[in-house]
């Protein structure tokens, strides 16, 4: 099957995010890279159990800390961890975060994946006050210039800079030409952030999504190699042989040979 059809099979849950719960240690290395401190008023869209409301305000002692998520069972799950921990259980909200109110926020961090969402919330974050901060998790914002890229986490901040997609490829890789080895690199930095140390898992995710990185460098003409490298056509075997997953129909050079 392409690969389309493989995402599309997996539960929506998974696709959406809903169901992914950050670790710890990427919190902290969030709230750091974002320097919150005690003049923050922090928004966690899609905050899930409630672990980076707490982290927030426990370790980086900021302002003010809302997690905001549409699901009343995290929601739950973020208050009870909240009456664990001594804090403030209003700090929780459970809305859609396409209509929770955040005009006095001053740092956001916002991982979804649905792009009627984002494309929504794109349109919110713009009115926020400037310098703002919003971090993403892989990507930038649509059409937006990274202001910070520590990969995977990137800070957009308002007021937006426009740019195109190989522009914003350019920002977050820092370098002129993307090769096998950066694809590597930076996929296996995403499936560090976000995994749960299952280690097929993990290695399986880190092949899709170095492949993912190579051919849209491919497709915008800013790879290394003319050519497909070695290692790209073997994961594109790998794929196909034992997950019966097509990629190369992703490339827009039809000359290229496998």
């Amino acid at each position: 099957m392409k690969i389309e059809e493989y995402i599309k099979s997996l539960p929506n849950d998974i696709i959406s995010g809903n169901e992914v719960q950050l670790p710890e240690r990427s919190f902290r290395k969030i709230f750091e890279f974002l320097n919150l401190n005690e003049n923050d008023v922090f928004y966690h869209l899609g905050c899930g159990d409630g672990e980076g409301i707490k982290i927030a305000l426990q370790e980086f002692h900021v302002k003010k800390a809302i997690g905001v998520d549409n699901s009343k069972e995290k929601i739950q799950q973020a208050k009870k961890l909240a009456e664990e921990n001594d804090l403030n259980g209003e700090n929780f909200l459970c809305q859609d975060a396409v209509t929770a109110k955040i005009d006095d926020a001053t740092a956001i961090l916002f991982w979804f994946t649905d792009i009627e969402i984002i494309e929504k919330m794109k349109k919110r974050f713009q009115s926020l006050q400037d310098g703002c901060k919003i971090v993403t998790i892989w990507g930038p914002l649509p059409e937006c210039l990274p202001a910070q890229v520590d990969f995977p986490y990137i800070i957009n901040q308002v007021p937006f800079k426009h740019a195109n997609l190989k522009e914003q490829l350019l920002a977050i890789f820092g370098i002129k030409c993307i090769d096998f080895v950066t694809a590597w690199e930076y996929a296996e930095r995403y499936t560090k952030a976000i995994a749960s140390h299952n280690t097929e898992n993990d290695r399986f995710l880190t092949i899709l999504q170095s492949l993912v990185i190579w051919i849209n460098a491919k497709n915008l003409g800013i790879t290394c190699e003319d050519d497909i490298p070695v290692p790209i056509k073997n994961y594109m075997e790998i794929l196909k042989k034992f997950f019966g997953i097509e990629v190369e129909h992703l490339l827009n050079d039809t000359n290229l040979k496998f």
